[in-house]
């Protein structure tokens, strides 16, 4: 089904599916992760922080003007961030971090276009 035609409601689908793998994930970094370099757990807690922030957000995607703008953006943002950053601190390796930045402009769009 194409994008402009996504029923609204989907994004609480989307949101319910993100919230899992982000409580999965935070979890996971509290209690079990223990990287080499302890900078890396910072990473982790900054990518798990935005993931539930945004997931949060996300359940509001349908009640917006243009709910599949903001749902895609902020679900771009999830995978581009937060799974970078994810896989950055997992890998303890900084070479997989460069999609965050895209990532977090995809955040930064999500929220302008509620302006419109």
């Amino acid at each position: 089904m194409p994008a402009a035609a996504m029923n609204p409601m989907m994004w609480h689908k989307v949101a319910a599916v993100s919230g899992v793998a982000a409580l999965g994930l935070g979890t996971y970094g509290a209690h079990m992760f223990r990287p080499n370099n302890p900078r890396y757990k910072e990473v982790w807690q900054t990518a798990s922080l935005y993931h539930l922030v945004h997931t949060a957000a996300l359940v509001g995607a349908p009640i917006t003007k243009n709910p599949n703008i903001f749902g895609g953006l902020l679900t771009a943002g999830i995978v581009l961030f937060s799974g970078t950053c994810y896989t950055t601190a997992y890998l303890e390796d900084r070479k997989f971090s460069s999609a965050a930045p895209i990532g977090g402009f995809a955040f930064i769009a999500a929220w302008a276009s509620l302006l419109f």
